[in-house]
């Protein structure tokens, strides 16, 4: 597969000056090919749409290994992808295609093995632990399949947590529009014992949102609620994408929940491989079915794709 470098890139601006087929960056073919109605087959990724739109989040030649030896596991394999700002990007993939491990590193929550993790304009691959803690804290919005909150603490008072910890007070006016958006108004006083699963995972969802982080991160948010309850919170992720400007990225395995993003990324063997726009549950099974059969390694690109990363920004 032929790997196309970020348009921002040395490598880009490179291939622009040396080829007269190449346009600011990117080749005359391939830009053609982005308007095209058709997703890319597998293995072909494109360059993105939104080149000109604010980044939340970056990563550059992303890798994390596990273990040594005959035990190395390469789980991210020079990954590079953006976040852009006021966008709910879901992130997919078979088991082991490395999905979450991508999600924790660009969250801080695990340390890359090499490469670059970027939050607005902080490198936090190479921030200490303390500075890490803070950057966490301050400026990432966790959503996670357990609820994590805790059981003495009324609706309210797991709301307002993080930011009491920081020594912070949300504002009163944010935080009666997150509340009401998320419609917990009649449920405040209440402990996580006398809510619903969905009423709980809406507490934690505000939770995320109360502090006006640059981006969320939201891991299977709906792997322990029932169908509606998962609609619910869906939904509310989607509209504090539209109505708030926030910026989301899920991982899920549920098309379903796929279809609720402005786009799907899909990982196998820890690289980006696929990228879709305005998924719908259909598209994504589909995908999800191809990612899971067995390549066949006299197709074209089976081999070139194994040769290199995968380049992509969403």
């Amino acid at each position: 597969m032929t790997v196309v470098p970020p348009q921002d890139s040395p490598r880009a601006r490179r291939a622009a000056a040396d080829d007269p087929g190449v346009s600011d960056g990117v080749p005359e073919a391939t830009s053609a090919a982005l308007h095209a109605d058709e997703q890319p087959p597998l293995g072909e990724v494109p360059v993105p749409r939104d080149d000109n739109s604010e980044i939340a989040a970056y990563t550059r030649d992303l890798t994390k290994v596990y273990g040594s030896g005959d035990a190395e596991v390469v789980a991210l394999d020079h990954v590079d992808v953006d976040f852009v700002k006021a966008r709910f990007t879901a992130v997919m993939g078979p088991s082991g295609s490395g999905k979450s491990t991508l999600m924790h590193c660009v969250a801080g929550l695990d340390a890359p093995t090499s490469g670059e993790v970027v939050i607005g304009d902080t490198n936090i691959a190479t921030l200490k632990d303390s500075r890490l803690t803070e950057l966490r804290r301050d400026r990432i919005g966790f959503v996670f399949q357990s609820f994590n909150l805790i059981p003495t603490l009324t609706a309210l008072e797991n709301i307002e947590l993080p930011m009491a910890i920081a020594g912070r007070k949300p504002d009163p006016e944010w935080l009666d529009h997150v509340i009401d958006i998320v419609g917990l108004r009649s449920r405040l006083k209440h402990k996580p014992s006398q809510l619903s699963g969905g009423q709980q995972q809406r507490v934690a969802c505000a939770r995320a949102l109360v502090g006006k982080p640059d981006i969320i991160f939201a891991d299977e948010p709906t792997g322990n609620l029932d169908s509606a309850a998962s609609a619910e919170i869906l939904g509310f992720l989607a509209s504090s994408v539209t109505d708030l400007g926030q910026t989301i990225v899920m991982v899920t395995h549920d098309p379903t929940a796929a279809a609720y993003a402005n786009r799907a990324l899909f990982l196998a063997d820890g690289r980006i491989v696929a990228d879709m726009d305005d998924p719908d549950r259909d598209k994504v099974l589909a995908r999800m079915v191809e990612l899971s059969s067995p390549v066949d390694a006299s197709a074209p690109g089976a081999s070139t794709q194994a040769a290199g990363p995968s380049t992509v920004q969403g």
